[in-house]
C-alpha cells in the first residue's frame, strides 16, 4: 500500500474520507502512516486499529503497530501483532524478521532463529534478518554458525555497518581479533558508531 508523507492536510482528508466511509481500511492506514510519522503515536494505533477492523487482510496495519509497540518497549504486543500479520499473510517476510528480532530481544533464541531464518527464506535480501541472525547464534553459543552467517551478511550488503559490526562481534568471540578489528573498522568507516565497551576490549589487540 502507497505510504504518504505526512502532513496536517493530509490527515485532515483522510479524516474527511473516514467520516464518509467507515469501511474505507485505506484511509484509515494512510491515516495511521501519516500520524506515525508525526509521532502522534497514540492515534496512529486507533487508525491503524480502525484499519485493521474494516478488512480483513490488513497485515501492513498490524506490522506498523508492531513498530509503535517496538518503540515503547512492549515486546510481547509486538509478537502478537506480528503473529496476526503472518496468520494473514504467511509469505510476508518482514513479519517474521520483525518476529525474530522481537524474539531477540526478549531471550527466547531458539524462536529468534526459527523466525529469522523463515524471513530470509521468503526475502534473502532482507539484511537486518541476516544480522540479527548473528547475534542469535552468538546468543546460542554458536560462534562458528555466527560467523557463516555474518559473512554471507557482508557479502550481501558490503556497506552494510551493522552488519560489520556483527560480524567483528562474533570473531572476537572466536579469539580472531585481527578479523573483528578489521570489521570493527570497516563498521565505523560507513558510520556506524560501536559499543565503547567493544571498543575498549578491543584495544589491546590493535
Amino acid at each position: 500500500m502507497k505510504t504518504p508523507q505526512g502532513s496536517e492536510e493530509f490527515i485532515a482528508q483522510q479524516k474527511l474520507l473516514e467520516k464518509e466511509e467507515t469501511e474505507c481500511a485505506n484511509s484509515s492506514y494512510n491515516l495511521g502512516v501519516s500520524l506515525m510519522e508525526q509521532g502522534r503515536l497514540d492515534e496512529a494505533i486507533v487508525a491503524f486499529k480502525d484499519a485493521i477492523a474494516s478488512s480483513g487482510r490488513m497485515f501492513e496495519g498490524y506490522v506498523n503497530l508492531g513498530y509503535i509497540y517496538f518503540k515503547r518497549g512492549n515486546l510481547e504486543e509486538v509478537v502478537e501483532v506480528n503473529q496476526k500479520a503472518i496468520q494473514i499473510e504467511p509469505r510476508y517476510a518482514r513479519g517474521y524478521a520483525n518476529l525474530g528480532f522481537a524474539y531477540l530481544q526478549m531471550m527466547k533464541t531458539d524462536e529468534a532463529i526459527e523466525a529469522l531464518n523463515k524471513a530470509i527464506e521468503l526475502n534473502p535480501e532482507i539484511v537486518q534478518a541476516w544480522s540479527n541472525l548473528i547475534n542469535a547464534h552468538l546468543q546460542n553459543d554458536d560462534v562458528e554458525k555466527a560467523i557463516e552467517v555474518g559473512i554471507k551478511t557482508v557479502e550481501l550488503a558490503p556497506d552494510f555497518g551493522l552488519g560489520h559490526n556483527n560480524l567483528a562481534s562474533a570473531y572476537y568471540n572466536n579469539g580472531d581479533y585481527k578479523k573483528a578489528i578489521e570489521h570493527l573498522d570497516r563498521a565505523m568507516e560507513l558510520g556506524f558508531i560501536p559499543h565503547p565497551e567493544f571498543l575498549k576490549a578491543l584495544e589491546p589487540h590493535r
